[in-house]
């Protein structure tokens, strides 16, 4: 098995742009559109997996391995198919949550096949989803693998107990990141962003669904069950700082190009990213606050009407064998939701690729495990209105 570093991350996840709810998508993933829900019972499609050795699967650009020389090639794909018969559609259409909503959502409420048979969103996203019923169950008798190498940490988010609708595809954590040379010290909590030397050096993310869990951390919060007070005593106190010139500027994942020229010393950050910056510039350093930090996914999903459920769900389990997931951390360097793959990449016999098992931002060691956790998302009912205070703050 060949196992490859790759620098796409940074390049993948400076695509995301959570915009918020708002309009149109916040109204109908609310309750002001009952004929939007689809109920259990009428969820399902004829299933022509039997027969039809194929599916269609919609991910983000730039987040499976590909061939070092050929880069439309996908190893681990193709190997799919040897093994399994299933030829794999493999579309790059997801640049944005929002945006992919928009687009299946109107055949989703109306009952009608979307083209797609696997999907790849963000997990506040997949809780609206979830909650309009606009997913089905994966059935576990034929994901042997999930069942028993799936993250317990992720095993089972507020939106969605017991993952029974969503997979992890990749993972990854929200913390702190700042150069370690210029600014002459060791970050360790979230209040030391909000230290005098700091003032007009920092950055928070603009994305409401990314920035709120780990200010909440830093206040002492559960963020596995927080509150309204929660949210807004935070915004109290981001309004402050940006009052008083403390943060710089809200940022999408531009913070890079500010943390590597400088102009920022410390900033609200990704995990994937910082990996990548740190190819470059060692004393970058990302930390997981005392306080803790949200780990997030992006997660697999089977829509309504999905004509190979069946088939989409022998390809996710087969992506939760270890060795695998080992070869796909080793091009996308998130956080792997198979923990079995860490030995996979350690016995690989190959020196850079058995550091990436020692890195803590692609296997967190057990005391950053302890210091981790998934936010509860925010509900449909309590979107719009905390969307347009954050965004007002934010100047969106």
């Amino acid at each position: 098995m060949r196992l490859t570093r790759t620098t796409s991350a940074l390049t993948r996840r400076t695509l995301l742009r959570a915009l918020g709810a708002g309009g149109v998508l916040g109204g109908l993933a609310g309750c002001g559109v009952p004929g939007a829900y689809v109920a259990p019972g009428d969820r399902a499609g004829p299933d022509l997996s039997a027969d039809d050795k194929r599916l269609t699967w919609a991910n983000w650009p730039l987040y499976i391995d590909t061939d070092d020389t050929d880069t439309t090639r996908r190893p681990t794909l193709e190997a799919c198919r040897g093994r399994t018969g299933i030829s794999v559609d493999y579309v790059e259409e997801i640049n944005d949550n929002d945006e992919f909503f928009g687009k299946i959502s109107p055949a989703l409420m109306n009952h009608q096949q979307t083209g797609r048979d696997l999907i790849v969103v963000s997990d506040w996203m997949c809780a609206r989803f979830v909650r309009l019923g606009w997913v089905q169950e994966m059935d576990r008798a034929r994901q042997p693998h999930v069942t028993k190498y799936l993250d317990p940490l992720l095993s089972s988010p507020a939106f969605d107990p017991g993952r029974r609708f969503t997979v992890p595809w990749q993972s990854g954590i929200t913390g702190i990141a700042y150069d370690r040379r210029r600014l002459g010290r060791e970050l360790r909590q979230v209040s030391d962003l909000w230290a005098r030397d700091l003032k007009g050096r920092v950055t928070l993310l603009s994305g409401l669904d990314e920035a709120f869990a780990l200010l909440m951390q830093g206040n002492g919060v559960d963020i596995t069950a927080w509150t309204a007070d929660d949210f807004h005593r935070v915004v109290d106190q981001v309004e402050a700082y940006v009052g008083n010139g403390q943060i710089r500027r809200f940022t999408g994942n531009d913070y890079t190009k500010d943390l590597v020229s400088g102009d920022v010393l410390a900033c609200q950050a990704y995990s994937g990213d910082v990996i990548q910056l740190q190819a470059d510039n060692p004393d970058i350093r990302f930390v997981v606050p005392e306080e803790g930090a949200e780990l997030w996914s992006d997660s697999l999903m089977i829509p309504d009407r999905a004509r190979h459920k069946t088939n989409a769900e022998r390809l996710v389990d087969y992506y939760y064998e270890p060795e695998v997931a080992a070869e796909l951390a080793a091009w996308v360097n998130y956080v792997c939701p198979v923990p079995a793959a860490r030995d996979v990449l350690a016995a690989s016999g190959d020196e850079d690729t058995a550091a990436l098992a020692e890195n803590p931002l692609i296997f967190p060691d057990d005391g950053m495990r302890g210091r981790l956790a998934v936010a509860r998302d925010i509900t449909a009912r309590e979107r719009v209105e905390f969307a347009r205070r954050w965004n007002k703050v934010v100047g969106l």
